[in-house]
This record gives C-alpha cells, structure tokens and sequence, in this order.
C-alpha cells in the first residue's frame, strides 16, 4: 500500500518504477513554473527521464491527473493549485523511485486550513517556513495565523509602535491551566516585521498555500491595551500585557478612537496579506465593562440598542463592512450558532463550539468553516496518559479520523464565491498556550493533521485501517523531514487527565 496521505480520490498500479536516482529533468509548460521549481527543488535537477507538467482546461480548480511511467513522468492540472497538489504526491511516493501509476485527485472540499496562534507563544520565522511546507506537503491550503491576543501582539503596525515594544512582550507566563497560580518568571515575546510577513506569504504561495491573518477584536486585545490604554475602557488604569491563560475582562472601547485603531490596523493587515479572507475573531468577549463606560452606553443609546451587550454585533458588523470596502472577506468565530440578525448575514463564520452551531450558521446563510473543538483542536492531549498539556477532553488519531465537516449532508460552498451558504472547509487549531516551542508544536500536531487531511480531501467513508496501514510509512518520510521532535517533549504544567465521554 502506497504511503499516501491524504488518500487520492482515484489511483490505478502499474508494473514498474520511475527511477530518481540517475537524474531527471524537469521541464514546464506555459504557467507552470512555480511548480515545476518546487519540484525541483526537491528532485534536483538533470539530464534523465522527463518529468513535464502542463496547464490544460477540463479539470477541477485543484484537480490534477499524475501519469507516472518507467520512461516518464506527467502531471497536468487545469489550474496552478492541481500542480503544486501533484508535486506534493510525487514527494510523498519516495526519494529513489516512483512506482509506475495514474492518479486522478480533487480536494473534496476548498478550505484545508491550519491555525497556528503566534500570540500565547511565539514561534521563529524559521519554523513557520518549516510549517507551511509540512502542511503543503497534506495538501493544506490555508495557514491561519493568529497574530494577536492578551498575551502578545506579534504583528508590526507603521504608526503604532508601542504594539510591538510593548505590545509584544510579557515578563512571565502562567504554568498550567486556566486559573493556575503558578508562573515561570521567564520573560518572553517577539514579533514579525511587515517584510517578514510578505516574505512568509510569498513562500507559502510557492506551495499553494494562502496565508490568513488573524486580527482578535474587540476582545483578546489586552496586549493592545497594555500599549495603547486609550483605546480600552478604562483609559486611566495602565495594564501590564497579560501573563495569564483564559479570558481577560479587557475589552476595546466603541469610541471613535477605537474604531479608528481597527480600520488602521486592518489596512495595514490586509496591505501585507493578499488573502481575500481576513480574520477578525469576535470571539469570547466580556461585554460587562461597556456597562459602565460612558462612550459605549452613549453608542448603544445612539444606535437604539437595548443595552451594551448588542456593541458586539454591531462592531463585528462595522469591521465586516469596512473589509468589504477593502475588497476583502471578514471571517469570524461562531460560539453559538447566533441568532438571526446577530452577524451580517455575508460574514464567514468558523464554527468551534459545536458542529451543530455550524450547521445552524449555514441554515442561516452563512459560509461556514467547520472547526468544532472535540474533533479539530490539536493542543488538546492526544492520550490519557502522562505528561500531555493540561486540558481536559482528549482528542486521539482515531477521533481526528472519524470526523466528518460534511456530517448530517451539509452543504459545500466556494469559498472564493462569496453568497451560496454552505461548508466552504475544515481546519485544525494549535493554540500554544501549553506549546512554548516548535517541538511542542510539531508533537500536537502529527500525526493528526494527517487525520484532518483526509476529512477534508478524501472522498467517500472513514477507513481507519487503510489510514493506518498507509500512516506507517508516511512517518518515516515525516521524520525525514525533521516534523517529529527527535525525542518526547513533556508540556508545562503537564498532569495525567482522565478522558471524559465524548458527546
């Protein structure tokens, strides 16, 4: 069985292999270069048999068809992204030889992302060149980048240079859970320069991958806070950045002030990413301080609000407005399936309480990207046993497997054509509160991503087994490729947890 993940749609053995090792030559059609030197890059380059890959009509936007032969090899998609899917098939079949094979393979659904949080720790650029070519290679299309939260800004803003002095760094981190009392005393943060960032998008888009910044608004923001006390609540109360897990009770004010920050700053965001989708987190934000602000209270009564609380929605629609005008789509989090009239009915949403709370999004109108927790968030321990982060409801290999974005036969929708209502995708969320490096990163993440990656690309039912027979030699190019850490790394504040039913 052929090492392959995700598992192609169609494929058909022949007798034979391609062989490597004396030398290929890579040649391109018109538009397909950027592919053809991705693949070169990992193939090298020759004077032996021919590898040609072509651009041709008839084929899905990331469909492509893979002929592999003793003689040669050629790989044809109708679009650039069915290229760079085919190159990462090649790269899965081995370093020495290809095995003679026809393969035709379509992505079952158009978002494949993963969410990668720079804000609770922050990760080397180095390493997110690492994993976006790793999550290229499951034929991922988009990393989600969340860039801000209570605990660090991560993103450089022209005009607003407090968010990355003092915005970016914390003097310590909590250890353990949410609502811990212990701490590390270890000062930590970093940044990433615009040229960075643009360097980072164009290497992702080398490989098919589009990167999605995420902005959190207007909750999540006590490191903006901590930089610019002003555009909060409580202008007179100075606010160090947060050095705890959970929830901070600071929120962004609805004065002018405020607003004019976020359309600032997500100028300036949607200026370094090209992505037509924009994040804009809503999520988990305490509305008790608007009770009590003058400038909130004055906003509500103007906007004829029953009370403060309904800011929320009406910011979420202001930022989503002010995208559109920028060309771009706003995406936001879903806590509760919401009730009509609590988003714009235009807004994306990603779904991550429940698979239910989805579903209702989409009888609801929206796109939705489905990401509900049990099945999709990768910092939760992959065992029962010792020495995992400390969180409560294990998600294992098999559970990641077994998820299905599409269940109860939800619609699909295009992403990229903004109106029907439907499942545009799935993605994976690795948030790092417990995940202080790479190495920690790379464990939580695979083998899972694996797993999701079949969910979202794969046709027809679940096999467990086949993934698992077809797993055993994917690892080994994995560790190849340095994405497993070299030995167990423990988290901090690690304890056994007892699994809970899974509802």
């Amino acid at each position: 069985m052929l090492p392959l993940i995700p598992r192609p749609a169609e494929l058909a053995r022949r007798s034979g292999f391609f062989a490597l090792h004396n030398g290929v030559r890579v040649v391109a059609g018109p538009g397909a270069g950027r592919a053809a030197d991705l693949l070169t890059s990992v193939v090298g380059s020759g004077h032996g048999p021919e590898i040609r890959l072509d651009l041709r009509p008839g084929l899905g936007p990331e469909e492509y068809e893979l002929d592999v032969a003793e003689d040669r090899v050629t790989l044809v998609a109708t679009r650039e992204a069915g290229l760079f899917h085919g190159v990462q098939t090649l790269r899965q079949l081995g370093a020495d030889q290809w095995p003679c094979l026809r393969i035709r393979d379509r992505p079952k659904l158009a978002w494949r992302g993963v969410l990668l949080d720079v804000a609770r720790h922050f990760m080397p650029l180095e390493f997110l060149y690492e994993f976006t070519d790793l999550i290229a290679l499951h034929k991922y299309n988009v990393l989600h980048l969340h860039l801000t939260d209570d605990q660090g800004w991560r993103l450089e803003i022209e005009g607003r240079p407090k968010l990355t002095e003092i915005g970016a760094w914390r003097s310590e981190s909590m250890v353990g859970a949410a609502g811990s009392t212990l701490f590390d005393g270890v000062p930590h943060g970093g940044f990433y320069t615009r040229a960075e960032l643009r360097g980072l998008v164009a290497h992702a888009a080398a490989r098919g991958v589009r990167v999605v910044p995420e902005i959190d608004l207007p909750g999540h923001v006590r490191a903006a806070l901590a930089a610019y006390p002003e555009l909060g609540n409580h202008p007179d109360r100075p606010l160090p950045v947060w050095t705890e897990w959970g929830i901070s009770p600071d929120i962004l004010g609805m004065h002018d002030e405020a607003l004019d920050f976020c359309r600032d700053v997500l100028t300036q965001t949607a200026g370094i990413f090209p992505s037509r989708h924009l994040h804009v987190g809503g999520d988990e934000c305490p509305t008790t301080q608007w009770e009590t602000a003058p400038a909130a209270r004055d906003r509500a009564r103007a906007l004829g609000l029953d009370g403060t609380a309904g800011l929320h929605s009406w910011f979420l629609g202001e930022l989503h407005g002010f995208l559109g005008e920028l060309g771009r789509q706003a995406v936001c989090w879903d806590e509760t399936g919401h009730s009509p009239g609590t988003l714009p009915s235009g807004m994306t949403v990603a779904s991550w309480r429940d698979a239910g709370h989805g579903a209702q999004a989409v009888a609801r109108g929206h796109q939705v990207i489905m990401a509900p927790h049990t099945s999709t968030y990768f910092d939760y321990p992959q065992t029962d046993g010792p020495g995992e982060p400390p969180r409560e409801l294990v998600t294992t290999l098999a559970d990641v497997h077994a998820y299905d974005p599409l269940a109860g036969n939800l619609p699909v929708a295009d992403p990229d054509n903004g109106g029907r209502p439907g499942v545009v995708g799935t993605q994976a969320q690795l948030w790092t509160e417990h995940a202080p490096t790479p190495d920690h990163v790379r464990q939580l993440a695979f083998p899972r991503l694996c797993a999701l990656a079949e969910s979202a690309w794969s046709p027809g039912p679940r096999d467990y087994a086949g993934f698992q027979a077809r797993l055993a030699g994917h690892l080994d190019l994995l560790r190849a490729l340095n994405a497993l850490p070299k030995e167990r790394v423990r988290f901090p504040g690690a304890v056994p947890v007892p699994r809970k039913p899974r509802t």
